[in-house]
């Protein structure tokens, strides 16, 4: 980040106060930050910020400021709780999935359902099994995680082997979509190896969730609503019991980290777009569950608060020991700018007192954001592992 002194400023400043910098001269201006008018003239501004560089990501919609609304409701919600994944019993039966949300009424129906309720408490057991842990903290690695390392690396030098093709388009390589075959081509074989033989016919329904975990190849864009089919894939094979819960610390610090390391590596080298962007006031233009289990991991850290990401050294030293810290990283890596203007979102949080309660603030924010959004959950897949009911 260009402006870090900036961000050391900005740090303690989270309650909007237009606080003189020590050369603004004493002239009205406009706070960069809400709009409003103030008595300091803003910060003057490297000639860089001017113009948004290359690597900026125009959004194809005009951001709409959170609605007060919905935000107090979230405030109010109450705090998803873990719950433990019921083994799917035989005889299975198990069938090519389908969609099922086209309207609000269903994202109604989706939420009342054990389905909804146990895949919610399913993201938050990987968050607590996560909490106050680093990534390198050693933990139980099965086959099955073993297994699951492997598919992912597979798919990463499938990228390897499928370089960008020289475009004059800023985003969408259409090479994407040849990676996107391939993985595509690949999934059952993929999933088979992860599996016991007499769970072979689950691949029927596992490959579709598997497929949609990468973005999507038409549209070459990627969202949390891929990431949420990860998670649903990784929620799928709890239920039929390839993992279980001593495999939850390992399933986030290495297979989720090692598909963070794999979808960051195919938006850089592809230049996906973000799918369903909120713009500025989305939390991020690609990921939410990270945030989630890094905030977990942080809680009751001796010195790292949530307004430590505006602090350049611990980002640079711990975000390879944090989830949080590096998407923080990585935000700043792939936006110029004023933080404060380009994630604001991830501004504002910065200003909560503990990561506990950034933790329990982001878990209400993905239900609400995430899994009750008819455009997300529209491409949501219903079958025999997860039910629609």
């Amino acid at each position: 980040m260009e402006d870090s002194g900036n961000h050391h400023h900005h740090s303690d400043d989270h309650d909007h106060n237009h606080h003189p910098s020590s050369s603004s001269p004493p002239t009205s201006g406009t706070c960069c930050k809400c709009g409003g008018p103030t008595t300091f003239a803003p910060p003057p501004q490297t000639p860089t910020f001017t113009s948004p560089p290359p690597t900026y990501r125009p959004i194809r919609a005009p951001a709409i400021p959170p609605d007060p609304n919905s935000t107090r409701a979230i405030i109010l919600a109450p705090v998803p709780q873990s719950q433990k994944v019921p083994i799917l019993p035989p005889p299975h039966h198990f069938i090519a999935p389908a969609k099922r949300i086209h309207s609000p009424d269903d994202i109604v129906r989706f939420h009342s359902s054990d389905s909804s309720k146990n895949f919610l408490g399913f993201v938050v057991a990987l968050s607590e099994s996560i909490r106050a842990k680093k990534i390198s903290d050693p933990c139980h690695v099965s086959p099955a995680t073993t297994s699951l390392l492997s598919i992912l690396q597979t798919l990463t030098l499938i990228a390897d082997q499928t370089p960008p093709l020289p475009q004059s388009a800023r985003y969408g390589n259409v090479s994407y979509r040849t990676w996107h075959e391939k993985m595509s081509n690949s999934a059952e074989s993929l999933i088979q190896t992860l599996l016991p033989e007499n769970l072979h016919p689950a691949t029927v329904e596992l490959a579709p969730y598997f497929a949609d975990s990468f973005g999507n190849s038409s549209r070459i864009d990627y969202g949390t609503g891929h990431e949420t089919n990860f998670a649903a894939w990784l929620y799928c094979l709890a239920r039929l019991g390839v993992i279980g819960e001593e495999d939850y610390p390992a399933v986030v610090a290495r297979v989720f980290v090692k598909y963070l390391d794999l979808m960051r590596k195919l938006q850089l080298q592809y230049c996906l777009e973000p799918a369903g962007s909120h713009g500025v006031w989305g939390l991020d233009d690609y990921h939410f569950l990270p945030f989630i289990f890094g905030s977990s991991q942080l809680i009751d850290h001796k010195y790292m608060k949530p307004k430590s990401i505006h602090n350049e050294d611990i980002l640079e030293n711990f975000s390879n020991e944090y989830l949080y810290l590096a998407c923080i990283a990585f935000v700043k890596k792939v936006k110029k700018g004023v933080f404060a203007e380009h994630s604001p979102m991830l501004d504002d949080i910065s200003g909560v007192p503990n990561w506990n309660k950034v933790n329990t603030g982001l878990l209400k924010m993905y239900k609400a954001e995430v899994l009750e959004k008819v455009p997300i959950m529209q491409h949501f897949l219903f079958g025999s592992i997860i039910k629609w009911e």
